[in-house]
């Protein structure tokens, strides 16, 4: 299992990482599952503002009220969505529409994705792969920030123009840029693009920038499946690792290469029936690591763990994805 603490505060990587290292962004390790390689980073226990504000253009009303959330546990997670190299590598199949072992993995229901955590487990020396819950993934995506996106610009020009987006996300305004494959979808029609474009489909993981945690692709590409039942109704009361209840749906969060702007934001919140597939929707690695004997309740690592630095549809849904 993973020596405790983490390993900032240790020198040490978990027992599983095939390599770890440092750079701008803060600590990384990577783990390796045959041929694919999923580099992943430290987001350490803390307090952040859920939600959006009643002003931020292109809200829905379910990311309101704002609230107070802390999270006690940090947990190592996935610097891309889950590719189609490390889905094979695991499941030994591939379900993608797109298939390049470098895009995301799609068309996974979330039934396969907590199949694919549970057969990733014994690469993981007793720590926990899993999906992130909704307010762990807003927090990481956030990352330290609390705009609509984490450069802090946001502006709406069209359905699907958002001028801030270009650099950070595959969406529905550019995700047919210079579009590399002739199976792409005919967005012909798609109203209001921020680029012209006639053909669209996912796109290769991490060529967008990377938030200020180092992590790439949590706004676009592919929604990502949560742990969580849901969608959890929001409340102004502070809340302590809040889950979601709901039993016949489970959430998603990001928006997706097919995205209106309004969706690709930190706040925006969908939800799909556990069974539902689509061509882009997949889901990012979480792994939590094991307490030792007699650890304190909370999971939370002494020192913190790895500290990244700052700056740098059968299915239940709603509004235009």
């Amino acid at each position: 299992m993973t020596r405790w603490p983490p390993m900032q505060a240790t020198g040490s990587p978990p027992d599983w990482a095939t390599g770890w290292g440092e750079d701008e962004h803060g600590a990384f390790v990577e783990l390796t599952v045959g041929d694919a390689t999923q580099r992943l980073r430290w987001i350490p226990p803390g307090t952040f503002t859920m939600g959006s504000s009643a002003g931020e253009a292109g809200r829905y009303s379910d990311e309101g009220p704002q609230h107070e959330v802390t999270l006690t546990r940090g947990f190592w997670l996935g610097d891309t969505p889950v590719t189609q190299a490390l889905w094979l590598a695991v499941m030994g199949e591939n379900p993608s529409r797109f298939k390049d072992v470098d895009r995301p993995v799609e068309q996974v229901s979330w039934d396969e994705a907590v199949a694919f955590m549970a057969a990733l487990g014994p690469h993981l020396a007793g720590d926990l792969p899993r999906l992130p819950t909704e307010a762990e993934w807003e927090r990481a995506c956030r990352a330290g920030t609390d705009a609509a996106i984490w450069t802090g610009e946001w502006a709406l020009l069209g359905e699907s123009n958002a001028p801030a987006l270009h650099p950070l996300a595959w969406y529905g305004g550019n995700s047919g840029e210079s579009f590399d494959r002739d199976d792409g979808v005919d967005s012909s029609g798609w109203r209001e693009k921020q680029l012209a474009h006639t053909r669209a489909g996912t796109r290769k993981v991490g060529l967008k920038a990377a938030n200020p945690w180092g992590l790439y692709d949590m706004l676009g590409n592919v929604w990502e499946w949560c742990g969580d039942p849901g969608p959890r109704t929001y409340t102004a009361a502070a809340q302590v690792d809040p889950v979601g209840t709901a039993a016949s749906s489970r959430v998603s969060r990001g928006g997706a290469w097919y995205s209106s702007a309004r969706r690709v934001r930190a706040a925006s919140r969908y939800w799909f029936v556990p069974g539902y597939r689509d061509v882009a929707l997949g889901l990012r690695l979480a792994v939590q690591p094991a307490e030792p004997p007699g650890a304190a309740g909370s999971g939370q690592p002494a020192g913190g763990g790895p500290r990244p630095a700052g700056g740098r549809a059968g299915a239940e849904r709603r509004g235009s994805r």
